[in-house]
Parts: C-alpha cells; sequence; structure tokens
C-alpha cells in the first residue's frame, strides 16, 4: 500500500476517522474537566561536594565525585528517609490516616512502611545538568500539605545525610579510644622498663659517662706507651750499671757524688805518689796516705754499688708502673665495653619507648579528630528554595491532554479506517484493481452509477471487490 493508496482510503472511511477523533478528545476533556486538582510543590537543594571535607580539610578522591550525585538520589528516594519524614509530620498518628491504612490493607502491615512507599510513589527527585542543584517535587491535592512534605525531605534527607557521615566516624572514635588506652598502658610500660634499667645500673647519661671513660682509656693508652717506653730504657741502663762496664753507665758516670769521690780519690792518689817518692812504705805518712786512698776507693765502690742498685730500683719501679697501667687499661677497656652493652640494651629500651610514644601520639590525633568529626552536625547539603505552597494547580493540564488526544485520536482513527478496509476492501485506484486481479489496467473509465434500481441490482451482483462506490 502507497501514500496515496493510503489517502483514499481515508478519504472513503472518513467517518469512521473523525468520529473516533470527535469521542477521543471529548472523552478526555470530560476527564480532564471531572478529574480533581493537583498541586505541585518543588524544593531546591544545593550540594556543595567541592572534594575538600570543610572540617578535617581531608580530600575527597576523585573517582568518588561522578557517582556523588547519583548516591546522593538513592538516598533521598530511600524508605529511611521517608520513615523519617512520616515520623516527623507524626502522619501515621491520625485517625483518618489509620482508617484509609486499614481500608486499603484490611490491617495488614505496618502503617509507617504503607504511608512512606505512599510518599515515596508522588515524589519526584530531578538533578538539574552540569550543576550541583537537586529539586524534590511532590504531587497532592492539598498545596499545604504537598509544600510541608517537599520541605520534610529535604530536612530529612539533610539529617540522614549528616548520620549516614557521622555513625561510621562515631564508631571509628570508639576503636580509636579502645586503641589510645592499649597504647598508653604500652607507653607506660616501655618507660617503667627503661626507668628500672636505669636504676639498676646506675645510669644517668650514658653518652656523657661513655666519653669520659673513652677519654680515660686513651689517657691510659697513652700512659701505657709512655711507660714502656721508660721500662725499656731502664732495663737498658740497669744492664749496663750491672755490668764490668758499670763505671761507663751514664747514671753512674754523671752521678755528682761519683764524680766528687773520684776527685778526691784523684787527689789523694797523687798525695800519695809523692809521699812515697819521700818516704817508705812503712812511714806512719804514708801509711796514712795509703788508708786514705783505701777508702775513698771503698767509698766509691760502695757509692758505685749503689747508683748501680738505684738503676735497678728505678727500672722494676718503671716496670711495676707499666704493669699496673696495663692492668688499669685493661680494666678500663673492660669497663668501656660494658658501658657500650649497657648503652646498646639501654637504646633498645629507648626505641621501645620511641615507637610506643610515637605510636600513642598517632593514635591521640587520630582520636581527637574523629572525635570532633564525630561530634559534628554540619552537612554539605543546604537548602537552595525552600518549597511554598502552589497558587495554581499542576493537574490535570486539560489544554495538554486535548493536544494528546487529537494526536491520539487521529492514530486510533487511522487505526480504526484501515481495519474497516481489511474487513471490506474496496477497488479505489488503478492499483487496487492490477493488484487484486494480477493484470494489467490497459485504461480507465469515469463513471457513476445512476440512481436507478436495476443498476442498484447489477451492482449488487458483482463480486465485491468490483462493485462501485
Amino acid at each position: 500500500m502507497n501514500f496515496s493508496q493510503l489517502l483514499l482510503i481515508l478519504r472513503a472511511r472518513k467517518i469512521i476517522l473523525i468520529t473516533t477523533l470527535l469521542v477521543v478528545v471529548f472523552a478526555t476533556a470530560v476527564v480532564s474537566a471531572l478529574l480533581p486538582k493537583t498541586y505541585k510543590a518543588t524544593s531546591s537543594l544545593l550540594l556543595n561536594y567541592k572534594g575538600i571535607d570543610p572540617l578535617t580539610g581531608l580530600t575527597m578522591p576523585g573517582q568518588l565525585l561522578p557517582g556523588y550525585m547519583a548516591t546522593q538520589i538513592d538516598i533521598i528516594s530511600s524508605k529511611n528517609v521517608a520513615l523519617r519524614v512520616v515520623d516527623q509530620l507524626k502522619l501515621a498518628e491520625s485517625p483518618a490516616v489509620v482508617a484509609q491504612f486499614n481500608e486499603a490493607t484490611k490491617g495488614r502491615g505496618n502503617v509507617r512502611d504503607w504511608l512512606a512507599d505512599l510518599l515515596l510513589k508522588k515524589l519526584e527527585i530531578e538533578p538539574s545538568r552540569e550543576s550541583s542543584v537537586i529539586n524534590l517535587s511532590f504531587n497532592g491535592s492539598d498545596p499545604q500539605f504537598v509544600a510541608a512534605i517537599a520541605n520534610a525531605f529535604a530536612e530529612e534527607y539533610q539529617r540522614a545525610s549528616i548520620q549516614l557521615k557521622v555513625e561510621p566516624i562515631k564508631k571509628a572514635s570508639a576503636y580509636f579510644n579502645e586503641q589510645t588506652k592499649l597504647l598508653r598502658d604500652n607507653l607506660e610500660a616501655a618507660q617503667s622498663r627503661l626507668s628500672k634499667y636505669q636504676q639498676e645500673h646506675g645510669i644517668v647519661s650514658v653518652d656523657n659517662r661513655l666519653d669520659v671513660e673513652s677519654t680515660r682509656l686513651n689517657d691510659l693508652s697513652v700512659q701505657l706507651v709512655a711507660a714502656q717506653g721508660q721500662a725499656v730504657e731502664a732495663q737498658s741502663r740497669q744492664s749496663m750499671a750491672k755490668g764490668q762496664r758499670s763505671a761507663e753507665s751514664p747514671d753512674v758516670a754523671t752521678n755528682p757524688l761519683i764524680q766528687n769521690l773520684k776527685i778526691s780519690l784523684g787527689t789523694t792518689e797523687s798525695k800519695l805518689a809523692e809521699v812515697g817518692q819521700r818516704l817508705g812504705r812503712n812511714h806512719p805518712q804514708y801509711l796514712s796516705a795509703q788508708a786514705e786512698v783505701d777508702k775513698l776507693r771503698s767509698e766509691l765502690r760502695e757509692q758505685m754499688q749503689v747508683t748501680s742498685n738505684s738503676v735497678g730500683n728505678n727500672a722494676q719501679i718503671l716496670s711495676e708502673r707499666e704493669g699496673a697501667i696495663r692492668a688499669a687499661l685493661a680494666a678500663q677497656k673492660a669497663k668501656v665495653l660494658e658501658l657500650n652493652r649497657t648503652r646498646d640494651e639501654m637504646n633498645v629500651l629507648l626505641k621501645d619507648v620511641e615507637s610506643a610514644q610515637r605510636a600513642f601520639d598517632n593514635a591521640s590525633q587520630r582520636f581527637s579528630q574523629t572525635k570532633i568529626e564525630g561530634q559534628a552536625d554540619q552537612s554539605d547539603i543546604a537548602v537552595l528554595n525552600p518549597a511554598v505552597a502552589p497558587l495554581s494547580p499542576s493537574g490535570p493540564r486539560v489544554m495538554m491532554n486535548t493536544l494528546l488526544a487529537l494526536f491520539l485520536g487521529t492514530l486510533l482513527g487511522m487505526g480504526f479506517s484501515l481495519l474497516a478496509e481489511m474487513f471490506d476492501r474496496r477497488v479505489r485506484s488503478e492499483a487496487d484493481m492490477s493488484e487484486m486481479l494480477g493484470i494489467p489496467v490497459l485504461g480507465t473509465v469515469a463513471w457513476k452509477a445512476p440512481a436507478h434500481p436495476r443498476y442498484r441490482l447489477i451492482n449488487s451482483l458483482l463480486p465485491r471487490q468490483l462493485r462501485l462506490n
């Protein structure tokens, strides 16, 4: 069927088309006039999601922002918010509402849930394009009631968003409170172990004491080196002083008393030689001079022996001093090693204290932050335009319904016309004749059947497809 055939069918069935159109338009107008008037109140909400928490200053991850608006719409249309609205306006306490509930559900279920479902059915949520504004609309027959419901939804949505944000933070705050107490106990135990260790070992300041003992160890090392050198030198002097060449020993040769004795001995020997040249060996003067020489020699030997013994004693003293310094150095080294061990053990305890202190400080900081967040009642949602009672009804829309009825009536009329044509197919053009007979049309004759009964009889005897209109 082409377009020209469709137009021919519609012109032939124009009565059906016009009748259907008029019926639909008239019925729509009547129903629109009989329907009760409905009012629509709208409350606008502004979502200030900039990605930064105004309380904590923390930045929200950017990947969460695209789904933020959809999440907020789901929260508004949740049954939790609807139940809050029912409780705020005390709708479930109205006897009339209870009677309607019993009539509708025959007492089955809960009136709060029933009211929440009814409110959600009449609630419209429309987010604005490319902005952070959400419009909450509610439809009803009472303008004051619909405004109150729209504002109640906006208010309870704010409270619900705050509760959803604060409740997890309160649980986290309780957890951090318990952890803070536990970490405080650990810190006190670590400090107690450190204090006990310091008291047991008499430690006031390990570093200062270690510096003093290390300095003393270095001094002893220097003294030991010096003592070793002195001891070696003393032993060499002792060996020379006790040998056959003791007279050549520097300690013996440089002794003033020995030098004086040598001078006196030399003088006395010169005197003895002089006396020996003048007097005989048995002469009293010669014997006196000989006795004086012998005495000086004896004193010289004694003094040289004393000096040699003094050098040996000095060598022994220096050797003993070297041993004492060596023992003191070993003791000091052991003391420094013990201090190092003590410092290492104390450093372990100090690290335990520092670690416990750091963990306690972090937990305390998080506890303070979550505690403040848990007590906050601020929301990033603000009411931009509260709902007011509408002055004019939003429905029924008579003009809109009439236009829709014209369009729908036209479609129905065309449908009914095509349906009637299917049940009573007529020849209305050359294309219809060619399609029905399957032969080409050679020519057409314009003819109109006269009103004589004889032609009517002939027209009735023809097949339905060949009858003339």
